[in-house]
């Protein structure tokens, strides 16, 4: 028995993960590895070549890492509990005029509960991931994550939704590394090939990256229920007609009508199949309001505390201040924020460090 402790890591096949699972090996932890099936690209109606996480070179590579330095290898398949939260909550957000971000849901509802369950049944004190975040326990007993060292990398902002349970008992050893590092430590752990390996940047469960053409495959009769609606202006004046208010987002700027100028989706209610269109400068703006709230760094916050918003993956972030509203949180930014958009995740940070976040709620444009 490892005096460190004995911990179970998320092995997807990939560089990161792979070299958790042997860091933590070579550094003294008793390792068990877990690679999860959450999807069966067959069931998507694809035709597109299987990638990422879920194929079976992944699972192999993963198997091979483990049988190559000593430690168990399982995997788990959890396609009816991936499936039955987060594909139907993709499809429910967009047919309710949101952009769903199924990252977050699956790492807060899935992964890590499905991870935990089974680091229990056998007997381990944590779960590991390849997540580039970091995680702290401030003085008031509660446990938070940081920005990972790599700011291009940074992953804290998927990881909001992770509650106090889950973040006690997890490992972030990427951390403070950068990531040309951790391809480094792959090559001097003899998987030159994996160091070189491709990263997958779509959505899991939609190999070819249309996620129209997914929901038309999910949704019997789709096009038709939505076929017919209406571009309007922001004084709600028609300017022609659409494909149906679920295959747009906010932000989108092609696809649409021919207009002599750029313009972009700026608002969608679903109710009457209605998608608002704009200029650029509509797309700005300084409020927003939160739900589903999970706080990390606080159990709660004081009315009026400062923070930096995130109001997607890649978004530097914009000071504003916080306040409580009906069980909601309205912020309130210093500076306009381009393409707020509903369904999607608002983190909210102090420095590095964040305190928590929640889903963007989506407000009638008219």
């Amino acid at each position: 028995m490892s005096s460190k402790g004995k911990v179970l890591v998320a092995m997807s096949g990939g560089i990161d993960s792979t070299v958790v699972a042997l860091m933590l090996h070579k550094q003294g932890y008793e390792v068990i590895g877990i690679t999860m099936k959450t999807w069966d690209y067959a069931s998507s109606g694809s035709s597109s070549k299987e990638t990422g996480c879920c194929n079976i070179d992944s699972f192999n590579d993963a198997r091979q890492a483990a049988v190559q330095h000593g430690f168990p290898h399982f995997i788990l398949d959890i396609r009816d509990e991936f499936g039955d939260f987060v594909i139907d909550n993709f499809v429910e957000e967009y047919l309710a005029g949101r952009t769903p971000n199924p990252c977050v849901m699956c790492n807060t509802h899935i992964k890590w509960r499905a991870l935990l369950k089974r680091a229990d049944a056998l007997g381990c004190d944590f779960i590991a991931t390849g997540h580039y975040a970091n995680i702290h326990q401030g003085e008031n007993g509660r446990y938070y994550l940081s920005k990972g060292l790599d700011e291009t990398k940074d992953q804290s902002y998927v990881l909001w939704g992770l509650q106090q349970d889950l973040l006690s008992r997890t490992l972030l050893p990427l951390g403070n590394y950068r990531k040309s590092e951790i391809r480094q430590m792959a090559a001097d752990y003899g998987y030159p090939e994996l160091a070189k390996k491709s990263e997958s940047y779509e959505i899991c469960f939609v190999p070819d990256n249309d996620y129209r053409g997914f929901l038309k495959r999910r949704v019997d009769g789709l096009e038709e229920k939505v076929a017919g609606g209406w571009f309007v202006d922001k004084e709600g004046k028609k300017l022609g007609q659409h494909n149906g208010y679920p295959f747009y987002t906010i932000g989108q700027r092609k696809g649409l009508i021919a207009m002599g100028h750029p313009v972009y989706v700026t608002s969608i209610d679903p109710e009457t199949n209605t998608v608002v269109l704009g200029e650029e400068e509509d797309l700005a703006k300084a409020e927003l309001t939160v739900g589903k709230i999970n706080w990390q760094k606080y159990e709660t916050v004081e009315d009026g505390i400062e923070v930096l918003t995130k109001i997607r993956y890649k978004d530097k972030g914009t000071l504003g201040k916080l306040h409580k509203e009906n069980g909601k949180i309205k912020v309130t930014l210093y500076d306009n924020a381009s393409g707020i958009a509903p369904g999607q995740s608002a983190v909210f940070y102090e420095g590095d460090e964040v305190i928590g976040g929640g889903i963007i709620q989506r407000e009638m444009a008219f």
